[in-house]
């Protein structure tokens, strides 16, 4: 998307009069950090911000970047300061990958005008980022995007003459529905299981049968002891605390489906029978001791069904 009428999802953040969808709209950028799921707009926002205060952009990415590519950035962006007059927005993907001196880096320059910091991060900016920056800059939260949002990207990918498919493919509602759900709330995810797919049609026909075995694939978003491995243990344990056992059999086959390790399931689980249940259910704790002993003995996919 090059305008906010083309970009879906964050309705929190860019409906009408939010501070966000202001700043972008009237040209006015401050620093910020951008924080969520990949593929939910980040760097996509930036470049929009940029390009509406006519900005100079330097992109740069914490994984490979170091102190001395931020001094690079800062003395290009005075060059072009006195060059032309306008500002430079310095996008910084995978912030939190840089440690504290490499932040501390570019705070001066932050301070007095010469760039306007613009972060993002998949992880709590509270926990990773230094609160020297955070104190310079408003932290925003980007959420996974809707299926219905996914759903519209979808489709203007496939009519689009300039940066999409052309209209050159068809592709029933079915599928597209099929895709948006197997993206998991990624709009770049949805974006290259429609690629994949176009790559595997014949004479312009995406058929049902290849999206299914293309969005077989997918797996369900899931980070190894990051922030969504904890809150989806959470929303298990809160389920199960609520008596919802429909959600917490959701969020148990989610994480199982999303690569987690079953027999730390089954420890959290013991947990539960103690902390939660207790007398209320003695029998809780016994049962979850033999699920814990089938799982080690058996393994997946076996012992999942303890």
């Amino acid at each position: 998307p090059l305008t906010l009428s083309e970009f879906y999802g964050q309705r929190h953040l860019l409906a009408d009069g939010k501070p966000l969808q202001s700043a972008i709209s009237q040209g006015r950028a401050h620093s910020m950090v951008f924080w969520g799921p990949p593929g939910t707009g980040k760097t996509t926002l930036a470049r929009m911000i940029a390009a509406t205060t006519a900005s100079h952009f330097i992109a740069l990415s914490a994984v490979m970047a170091g102190v001395k590519d931020v001094r690079a950035a800062v003395s290009e962006a005075e060059q072009y300061r006195q060059m032309s007059n306008r500002s430079t927005v310095l996008f910084l993907d995978e912030v939190h990958r840089f440690n504290k001196s490499q932040q501390d880096a570019f705070l001066p320059y932050v301070e007095n005008g010469t760039l306007t910091f613009i972060g993002a991060t998949t992880e709590n900016p509270s926990f990773e980022l230094n609160n020297a920056l955070l104190s310079r800059a408003r932290v925003y939260v980007l959420k996974m995007l809707e299926v219905d949002d996914l759903a519209g990207i979808l489709k203007r990918a496939l009519t689009d003459e300039e940066r999409g498919l052309g209209g050159r493919y068809s592709l029933s509602d079915e599928s597209i529905q099929l895709i948006a759900t197997a993206a998991d709330g990624d709009a770049r995810r949805s974006l290259n299981l429609l690629e994949l797919s176009a790559d595997l049609a014949e004479d312009g026909k995406i058929t049902d049968d290849i999206v299914k075995e293309v969005a077989s694939g997918s797996r369900r978003r899931f980070d190894k002891q990051g922030e969504y491995f904890y809150d989806q243990i959470s929303a298990l344990h809160k389920s199960i605390r609520g008596t919802d056992p429909d959600a917490a059999l959701y969020w148990l086959m989610r994480m199982l489906d999303g690569g987690c390790d079953a027999l730390y399931i089954a420890r959290r689980l013991v947990r539960v029978a103690s902390e939660d249940i207790g007398n209320a259910d003695p029998r809780a704790l016994q049962l979850t001791l033999n699920a814990w002993e089938a799982q080690e003995r058996l393994g997946s996919p076996e012992g999942e069904l303890a």
